[in-house]
């Protein structure tokens, strides 16, 4: 046997750090369909699509449902939690109807 033995290693190895960036560069799609039946009467269906890639790539694929959400974004949140200027605009003409209605009708004024 000879002792000049190399022994070779892959130059060419992928860390798990470049396999998860390459992920979510590209993307990865999983879907599947579940559909339970009994007796040829279809009782449960369960589509399930999965998508796994960065924010970029979403929105570059014009995904994003989670802008404007309230459960995930905060900015939503705080605009959900005050009334829109359209908003008071129409509750103010809807109370000014409701404070007519009474001469119209001849009832007395409500009371508050």
């Amino acid at each position: 046997m000879s002792d000049n033995k190399r022994l070779t290693h892959s130059t060419n190895s992928t860390t798990v750090a470049d396999l998860l960036e390459r992920l979510l560069d590209k993307g990865i799609v999983i879907s599947g369909d579940i559909k339970i039946r009994l007796v040829e009467v279809e009782l449960l269906t369960l589509e399930i699509r999965l998508l796994i890639c960065s924010v970029d790539k979403a929105l570059e694929m014009g995904l994003d449902w989670w802008s404007g959400n309230p459960a995930f974004d905060s900015r939503a949140r705080g605009a959900a939690a005050l009334p829109s200027p359209e908003m008071e605009e129409r509750l103010q003409r809807l109370e000014a109807r409701l404070e007519a209605l009474p001469a119209v009708a001849d009832l007395p004024p409500a009371q508050d």
